[in-house]
């Protein structure tokens, strides 16, 4: 086990280059099982979860090779097993995005229930009705047990009861292996949702409507293998652009879709952090003061997470640690999962004037002179919210767990270091608690 010990008070500043998109590298690893073609996949983001996906794919046939620091080639083509491992499966949540690709191309699945943060609860109903939809039973054991009928899926209509990210997913690779055109209704619209069409597209599906909540996709009999660079992550750009503006660092950030940071750049704005588009570049000017934007009439200014376009669930934690820095007052409400603000009370113990109101909204107060504490990572977003704040805070502080942050943030102790923070990765002696 490894401890991050921070010394905190730096303004981080330099040029970064984000890493690929986590949530969208594994479905897009998940696409091997779909072919017995070759795909190359590059950009992909070295970190834990990659690790877990990558072991799941091995253990059902999937050859694998680094060809290249951040590029793999993976085969499907001897694929045999229909039930990926137990071990790996609980490792993370992603283990249940090889159902559909399992289910489309062999007709069955065995899944292990799968694992990942516990931030609340997160239903598997809207994938098992997706696969319904196309024909499948579903039965439950220890496993979830997945059987199309016997001419394989069947082309339809889906409807999603909520706009499931990893469920339009598992819709939308199933639905590229199934002959014949099937509608999907309330789809999740994310950048990573909108990459893993593109790679479709290019295996031979027919897809339309790609970025709304409604699409069509025309299935063949056969895909075919590909080419793919993975698009950079969003979610890792924003907590980059929180990490500058409370700290008060002056931060480039290389080769980013300045599409996909509308709605992030906004609220940050509301926050008072300024940045601007330079190119294909994100330029975060140092030294600004962070004033809260009231809103209109005087009301206290609110943040609220959604489905995309809306703000990203997995910024929330990191817009609390940005909001303890900044000047007034502002309501974050989580309405998504029920779990995510708790870590909040972590962000108290160093300091932060923050209020809890319910599972779902915080009123938090700023900006507040954080101090050095020893807290524990509960989960991906909570963990990089904390490095932020012992980052800006006074004295040495040191954050445990985290291999839960090196799921979703590759290297980020030396990249950090790369633009002046003092900060060192170290074993837990084993002594402490």
């Amino acid at each position: 086990m490894e401890k991050f010990v921070i010394e905190g008070g730096v303004a981080l500043s330099g040029t970064i280059v984000p890493a690929g998109n986590k949530n969208g590298a594994l479905p897009i690893l998940a696409c091997s099982v779909l072919t017995e073609g070759e795909l190359v996949v590059s950009n992909v983001p070295r970190i834990r979860d990659v690790d877990a996906m990558l072991e799941l794919l091995q253990g059902v046939g999937v050859t694998v090779e680094w060809s290249g620091p951040h590029e793999v080639r993976l085969c499907g083509a001897k694929v045999t097993q229909t039930a990926p491992p137990r071990g790996p499966s609980e490792l993370i949540r992603a283990s249940f995005l090889l159902a559909g690709p399992l289910l489309a191309r062999f007709g069955r699945a065995e899944m292990a229930p799968p694992g990942g943060d516990v931030i609340g609860r997160r239903r598997l109903d809207p994938h098992l009705d997706a696969f319904r939809a196309l024909g499948a039973s579903v039965s439950f054991g220890r496993d979830i047990g997945l059987k199309a009928p016997a001419g394989g899926l069947v082309a339809g209509a889906i409807f999603l009861d909520e706009p499931s990210v990893m469920a339009t997913e598992n819709a939308l690779m199933a639905a590229a292996l199934t002959p014949g055109t099937t509608w999907i209704g309330n789809a999740a619209c994310e950048p990573h949702v909108q990459d893993l069409a593109r790679l479709l597209i290019k295996m031979g599906a027919k897809i339309s409507g790609v970025g709304s909540n409604v699409v069509e996709v025309t299935g063949v009999a056969e895909l075919g293998g590909a080419t793919h660079r993975i698009a950079p992550d969003h979610i890792e750009i924003g907590s980059f652009m929180a990490l500058a503006g409370a700290t008060g660092g002056e931060l480039r950030i290389l080769d980013v879709v300045a599409e996909d940071l509308r709605m992030i750049r906004l609220v940050f704005q509301r926050l008072g952090l300024r940045s601007e588009l330079d190119g294909e570049d994100i330029f975060i000017p140092g030294g600004q003061e962070l004033v809260i934007a009231r809103d209109s009439g005087e009301y206290k200014s609110k943040i609220q997470d959604g489905p995309w376009p809306a703000f990203p669930a997995d910024l929330t934690s990191i817009a609390v640690a940005l909001a303890t820095q900044c000047a007034g007052s502002v309501l974050v409400h989580e309405w998504m999962f029920e779990n995510r603000l708790i870590f909040t009370d972590k962000l108290g113990l160093m300091g932060a004037d923050i209020v809890l109101c319910d599972p779902h909204r915080a009123i938090v107060t700023g900006p507040s002179r954080l101090r050095g504490e020893r807290v524990e990572s509960p989960d991906i977003r909570a963990g990089m919210a904390m490095l932020i704040a012992a980052l800006c805070a006074d004295g040495v502080s040191e954050i445990e767990n985290i291999q839960q942050i090196d799921r979703g943030y590759e290297r980020i102790d030396e990249r950090l270091r790369a633009l002046g923070a003092r900060i060192e990765r170290r074993a837990m002696e084993t002594v402490e608690r």
